[in-house]
């Protein structure tokens, strides 16, 4: 049981840092292209209150993914671009702070003169055993986002991709897009995806710094 609070304790800054910044990286991009929903909603903000959703910070907790309350976006609001341009800037976003942060982290472990391959080192330094948390929390919410599924960032990437007649196809899944993440959960379909790439891209960044 401590152990399992200790564990709490270490995960849990990590957890709040990966879903403010990532949501707050689709507000600020969203503002910054002439959109100001998340700026009237309270969301262009790094007080991770306005961010959380409950369900997606347990499970991120539990099981390494999951999600914060989505940014809302008018896209029709975007300044010299196109609604479909627009959007896939505004969903790359938050994968792609998450993957800064994931880097920054690893840079400030180096920094730090610890290996993080080196436990003992780590166990003994209270900042590493806080900044490996925030690597691979941030590289677990990056990967998930990514999943090509309604609501997920990565449909709306793939609508932006792919010819206006295939992103409609995306738009006709959204009403399914839970119980299809649900059913993936449940099956351990998206652990068993999920954990190789997240741990791949781990050691390729640790590989970069190391």
């Amino acid at each position: 049981m401590e152990g399992k609070i200790a564990s709490l304790i270490i995960y849990l800054p990590a957890i709040i840092v990966a879903l403010t910044f990532h949501e707050f990286a689709h507000a600020w991009v969203a503002d910054r292209l002439g959109d100001d929903t998340p700026y009237l909603q309270g969301r262009l903000t790094l007080n991770p209150i306005p961010h959380l959703d409950v369900i997606g910070f347990i499970m991120l907790l539990w099981a390494g993914f999951g999600w914060a309350k989505p940014v809302q976006v008018n896209p029709y609001r975007f300044q010299n671009l196109r609604v479909k341009e627009g959007m896939l800037l505004v969903s790359l976003a938050g994968p792609a702070m998450n993957l800064l942060l994931a880097i920054i982290g690893m840079a400030a472990i180096k920094v730090m003169g610890i290996n993080p391959q080196d436990s003992a080192a780590v166990y003994q330094n209270a900042a590493a055993q806080l900044l490996l948390p925030l690597v691979l929390i941030n590289l677990g919410l990056m990967i998930f986002n990514l999943i090509p599924i309604p609501p997920l960032d990565g449909s709306k990437i793939l609508a932006g991709i792919l010819p206006d007649s295939a992103g409609k196809y995306f738009h006709l899944l959204e009403q399914y897009g839970m119980i299809i993440m649900l059913l993936l959960f449940v099956t351990g379909i998206f652990s068993v995806i999920l954990n190789p790439i997240r741990y791949s891209l781990y050691y390729l960044i640790y590989g970069i710094f190391f």
